[in-house]
């Protein structure tokens, strides 16, 4: 009997290799890595049990399969920065009594802490704060969980004048834990609300960190609240990790698309027009040539071109399930004429109708299939557009070209059987490699995002739309990773991740397998024995959008774009006035050339010419004095090389013309 009563009370630990351990129950994850080598015990500060990461001290009570997480995995960060966000606001607490911790969780490359004071931080604060976390790292207190009655932590929180915390506890489920986790033992460690999990202790947070800004946040993101003090930092495993992503933040600060754009006059946006893009004149030429790239590459590849209704009535998103799971980002406009009254109500009567601005162009692709009887012999159908969409971002997500209300994606949506799924997958797949070579991106990454939490249709038809894409992956042997309950609200999705120049990833290209849209908008074609059938619907962008993409390659070239792009190809500059006329006949050839070039005669010295076409990142500067008008030759400077080189004019023009041609 007690051999059978020890046996009952084991637990089976299944290792990341697969091997089997028996344990007692309530064995921790440090108990695990003590029993396979010390040297793994000093490493390890947390676990993953089941695929959920974990604290060290956890009691493990029934079977799982377990992974021990060392300071130097990827999945240390995240713990690292939570728990530096902790340490800061520990901090924060010594130096500034009085402060009110509220939420501060780990974000990309850092963390944040939101803090109630009445005068609020500043960069000048920095310094006092960090050298206090350095204390409190070399400490080496340990991360101490507990786990209290909610009435208890709510009063302990009001006393302590923590009305935030006790605000937050009261809105938590009552069937949730009230976790607690301090900093070092006793009842003097340092303590605060948190669902967890910690590193051991606080001297695993290492000192590779870095207060980086101040910013206002109101409490819960509601502007009606009070107004908060965050702290920004970042943190990592190691100094080298911190110095090179340090220095990638000013490299990109140099590359800002922004700043950029007002240096090469390309585009402006402004207050009265949140998230929509002003292109000035140089900006549009950019624009207009990606677009006539882009509209090349798909007429080749067997797509006709549409043009569909900005403004749609609210039936086609209800029937197409986008009123119910996509509202809250449309811009809705009701069905009614407004008066021109200058005060009181807009309306004269309540809307009953409703308009939205189309956040995309799905539901009215189909429309256009709709019309007219379809074949099996017509499929596949290509249906491209470059369509004007709305989003209604929120203002503080809002970000230059990389974040818009108003974009255009280079969008289409191809209609075939489900024998055609794997060929106009792989024929996408080729498609979005080939434009990315020629756009100068060779290093990108793919991911096969599953079915979301809320989502439209049935699991069968999931089952299927996932194993259909996924088996397109597959065939073409191309390495992805599985990102689980990523894909859109109708379907799965396979992501394009591009690495820019300095290493940053940019979500861009995405094929979407729906197998829903077509069964609630009623689209069907006429199948080889006579009988109705719906048709499987592709979503698909190479690009997505492409005032994102071309904010993505301004600053990945650092604005010295590929020549074809260029707004201003070539500049012809002078050196002296008396060769103003042999300045306009290169400028005239070069145009005949079909090079986009500007004359610039003004009376300046050579030198302020070339840093002034330099800043406006022209590639070309071909400068003329009284021996090139002689020789009818060109002094040729390139955009950051300091030489020169002379040719002939028909030999520059030719070159340049050959190197300004787009790659397709």
């Amino acid at each position: 009997m007690e051999a059978l009563k020890t046996k009952n009370n084991m637990v089976q630990i299944t290792l990341p290799d697969g091997a089997v351990r028996a344990y007692d129950s309530g064995v921790t994850g440090m108990d695990i890595a003590e029993s396979i080598s010390k040297s793994l015990a000093k490493a390890v500060i947390a676990i993953e049990i089941d695929g959920e990461l974990s604290d060290l001290s956890l009691p493990i009570e029934k079977d799982a399969s377990i992974s021990l997480i060392k300071r130097e995995d990827d999945k240390a960060l995240e713990m690292i920065r939570h728990d530096c966000a902790h340490v800061m606001a520990e901090a924060v607490q010594t130096l500034f009594p009085g402060t009110q911790v509220t939420i501060g969780p780990a974000i990309e490359n850092g963390f944040y802490y939101d803090f109630a004071r009445n005068e609020p931080f500043s960069t000048e604060d920095f310094d006092a704060i960090e050298k206090q976390m350095r204390k409190i790292v070399e400490r080496n207190s340990k991360f101490v969980r507990e786990v209290w009655p909610r009435e208890k932590a709510i009063q302990f929180f009001r006393d302590k004048g923590e009305m935030y915390k006790a605000e937050l506890i009261e809105d938590l489920p009552t069937s949730e834990d009230i976790k607690i986790y301090r900093q070092g033992e006793g009842d003097d460690g340092w303590l605060d609300l948190c669902r967890g999990p910690h590193m051991p202790t606080t001297k695993h947070v290492g000192t590779a960190f870095k207060l980086m800004k101040v910013a206002g946040a109101y409490w819960r993101g509601d502007s009606n609240n009070a107004m908060l003090t965050r702290i920004y930092g970042t943190a990592w495993r190691d100094q080298k990790e911190l110095d090179t992503y340090l220095t990638q933040l000013e490299e990109a600060e140099a590359r800002d698309h922004r700043k950029l754009g007002r240096e090469m006059g390309l585009f402006h946006i402004q207050e009265e027009a949140q998230g929509s893009v002003f292109w000035h004149p140089k900006g549009h030429i950019i624009f207009n040539q990606m677009e006539a790239y882009v509209r090349r590459r798909l007429q080749d590849d067997g797509y006709n071109e549409v043009r569909t209704p900005q403004l749609m009535h609210s039936k086609f998103w209800k029937a197409s399930g986008h009123w119910q799971k996509y509202r809250q980002d449309m811009f809705i406009v009701p069905d009614v004429v407004p008066n021109n009254n200058e005060e009181g109500p807009v309306y004269d009567q309540e809307p009953k109708e409703f308009m939205a601005l189309k956040p995309m162009n799905c539901p009215a692709h189909v429309q256009i299939f709709n019309q007219g009887t379809k074949s099996y012999r017509d499929l596949p159908i290509r249906l491209s557009e470059f369509g004007c969409c709305h989003r209604n971002e929120a203002h503080g997500a809002l970000h230059g070209l990389m974040r818009l209300r108003q974009f255009v994606q280079d969008d289409a949506h191809i209609f075939c059987t489900e024998d055609q799924i794997l060929s106009e997958s792989i024929k996408f797949f080729t498609l979005v490699q080939a434009m990315y070579k020629d756009l100068g991106f060779d290093d990108y990454k793919i991911t096969f995002e599953t079915r979301p939490e809320m989502r439209i249709g049935s699991d069968a038809l999931w089952d299927k739309a996932e194993t259909a894409l996924e088996n397109a992956l597959k065939e073409m042997k191309i390495p992805y990773q599985v990102c689980e309950g990523d894909g859109a609200f109708y379907g799965p999705k396979v992501g394009f991740i591009i690495r820019d120049a300095i290493g940053r990833e940019w979500g861009c290209g995405t094929l979407q397998l729906d197998f829903n849209l077509p069964e609630r908008l009623d689209a069907n074609y006429i199948a080889p024995d006579g009988s109705k059938q719906r048709p499987v619907m592709l979503h698909r962008a190479a690009l997505g959008a492409l005032e994102r993409f071309i904010g993505i390659m301004i600053e990945s070239y650092a604005g010295k774009l590929p020549l074809w792009l260029m707004p201003v190809q070539c500049v012809v500059a002078t050196i002296t006035g008396e060769v103003d006329d042999y300045a306009e006949e290169v400028c005239a050839q070069l145009k005949a050339a079909g090079i986009r070039a500007e004359l610039d005669i003004r009376n300046e010295k050579i030198n302020y010419k070339v840093r002034e076409h330099s800043l406006a990142k022209v590639p070309a500067l071909f400068v003329v004095g009284a021996r090139e008008a002689e020789e009818k030759t060109v002094a040729i400077r390139r955009l950051g090389s300091d030489g020169q080189s002379v040719e002939s004019l028909e030999k520059a023009i030719e070159s340049l013309a050959l190197e300004a041609k787009p790659p397709y």
